[in-house]
């Protein structure tokens, strides 16, 4: 992991590997607990404790027998007769009398626990299948590790876990993609599918029975991936490239959109849970085609529409009826539910080649934001008129970006309401906070503002003179400084002072590691990507059921 990454900054990185399962899915990450019997404890028998162990065996391959065929039932009944074969196979082992006595002759020859003899046998068994030259025969080696496993389960009393399943971020395996070291059919089958994005995986081949179960459940799953467990911490998102054998590790919105579009639209996200009383969880989108993915996630509104990319994506300036065709669909798609309009917002890392702004040494600091508004008045007055004429079906905010005092937003919105004359409309006007100085006046600001939005991304970069995408001085953009927080509190209060809703929409607002810092900071709205609606849901809860 690069140092940028371990200082909250998270940098996209590719990792190749064998397909075992088509199919493309972005979630975040729960690590399987294979460690979970690290620390057996081994120890010496003798006498009627022979028989004792013995019997554990023997009591503990009939309940995992029994298990086994549940499995295989259900495995027939969802998937097929084929697939449920693999689980008849399982309990086949399970009731092997050479098996059972090799485990028996082991504890009375060697005088050991019966957790020592199980893992002692079948460590041997996997090992010589591993030694075959045989690529088919290699892969049946998963089926001895899920065996050993159910065994010592049962006799050591433990369920199979995950090992963040004490970390705010955790879902218990639901709606994540599942890392382990090696994929097993057990693991495949009752990990709750439903809920299960993915796997990745660092040893298993493509004719392992788990990778025939994961092909049959339309799971994408990727396997050969050296040391992943070092490499994709919990909670980390990442998205399964099935289709070409990738993983890709905190993938940035440009590669999500070259996913999706790969998939056709076919893609295995988290499912929508629940919203929040008292958290607004909202959805960032760029183009009005993206409100579906919003709509399903369940989001609270649209926190972040970056308008500017409808005009990048048509790669022309829009007209006012294009404009307000596709915001109109936003705002009646939302139902009721607020949509935060940004208004053009380009420059700096969005350059325009049909807007004429010239070459600037120094664009992040030049004429974008309020600056190019003001600027270009017949394109802000075209917008400002489509966005007046969307507000009649339903709750329009416009939000200024780059603002730097109150004087420039005041101009701002003097400007919008201009070109609006003679429309039926209501419009709210808002602040998007991401320039220190407006930051600093946030108090007065907000005596004139309806509501203000945090962008926590440009504010990291102006607060501390870094720029993230500058590979010299990237580990040093991070969102764990104190002074950042510092000024999200004082925003916060700013807003509250004044009886004006505010949200966040950084990255920081859709990383669950830091919803409990802002919920601590008064923060109770912000605005993710769509796919990341559901983590930033779940944080939340927990952190108010850790309040309680």
């Amino acid at each position: 992991m690069t140092e940028a990454s371990r200082n909250g900054f998270q940098k996209e990185a590719v990792f190749k590997g064998l397909t075992l399962s088509k199919g493309i899915a972005i979630a975040r990450v729960c690590r399987f607990n294979e460690k979970r019997h690290s620390n057996m404890e081994i120890y010496k028998v003798s006498g009627e404790g022979l028989d004792r162990e013995v019997s554990r065996v023997r009591r503990a391959a009939e309940v995992a027998a029994e298990r086994v065929e549940a499995i295989r039932k259900e495995t027939e009944e969802k998937i097929g007769k084929a697939e449920a074969e693999i689980f008849s196979a399982h309990r086949m082992i399970l009731e092997d009398h050479s098996l059972l006595q090799a485990i028996e002759d082991l504890i009375r020859k060697k005088g050991t626990n019966a957790e020592a003899a199980v893992m002692a046998v079948l460590d041997s068994y996997e090992a010589r299948m591993r030694q075959i030259d045989d690529e088919y025969l290699q892969d049946r080696a998963g089926d001895f590790v899920e065996i050993k496993n159910r065994l010592l389960d049962i006799l050591r009393n433990t369920n199979p876990a995950f090992q963040c399943v004490d970390l705010a971020h955790c879902q218990r395996g639901k709606n994540r993609i599942v890392v382990s070291t090696e994929l097993t059919p057990g693991m495949t089958v009752e990990l709750d599918t439903s809920h299960t994005m993915g796997f990745v995986t660092e040893r298993g081949g493509s004719n392992s029975h788990a990778a025939i179960l994961a092909r049959a459940l339309g799971i994408p799953a990727v396997s050969g991936i050296p040391d992943i467990h070092a490499e994709i911490a919990c909670g980390a998102e990442i998205a399964i490239n099935g289709d070409e054998g990738e993983v890709i590790l905190w993938p940035s919105e440009k590669t999500v959109a070259r996913l999706k579009k790969m998939a056709g639209g076919i893609v295995r996200v988290p499912s929508a849970v629940d919203p929040v009383d008292g958290f607004a969880v909202m959805a960032n989108i760029n183009l009005a085609s993206e409100l579906d993915e919003a709509t399903s996630m369940r989001a609270d509104g649209i926190g972040l529409y970056r308008t500017e990319y409808e005009f990048i994506t048509a790669g022309r300036f829009l007209s006012e009826d294009e404009q307000y065709e596709r915001y109109s669909q936003v705002v009646k798609g939302m139902q009721g539910k607020p949509v935060i309009f940004r208004l053009f917002d380009a420059g700096g890392d969005k350059p325009l080649p049909f807007l004429e702004s010239g070459h600037e040494e120094n664009p992040a600091l030049g004429y974008r934001g309020g600056r190019l508004l003001l600027g270009h008045e017949k394109l802000f007055a075209t917008q400002a008129r489509a966005m007046a004429r969307a507000s009649v079906h339903g709750e329009v905010l416009a939000m200024y970006p780059m603002v730097v005092d109150l004087e420039q937003f005041i101009l701002l919105r003097s400007l919008f309401l201009e070109s609006a004359a003679g429309i039926d409309s209501n419009v709210k006007h808002g602040v998007m906070f991401e320039v220190p100085s407006a930051c600093l006046d946030a108090r007065k600001i907000m005596r004139e503002a309806d509501f203000a939005s945090i962008g926590t991304n440009d504010l990291i970069q102006y607060l501390f003179a870094v720029d993230r995408n500058n590979a010299l001085v990237a580990y040093d953009y991070s969102p764990k400084r104190a002074l950042l927080w510092k000024m999200i509190g004082s925003m916060v209060r700013a807003c509250q002072s004044q009886g004006k809703s505010i949200s966040v929409c950084g990255e920081i607002a859709g990383d669950p590691k830091y919803i409990k810092k802002l919920m601590k900071k008064g923060v109770r709205a912000v605005s993710v990507s769509p796919r990341l609606v559901t983590g930033a849901r779940v944080a939340a809860l927990e952190a108010i059921e850790k309040a309680k």
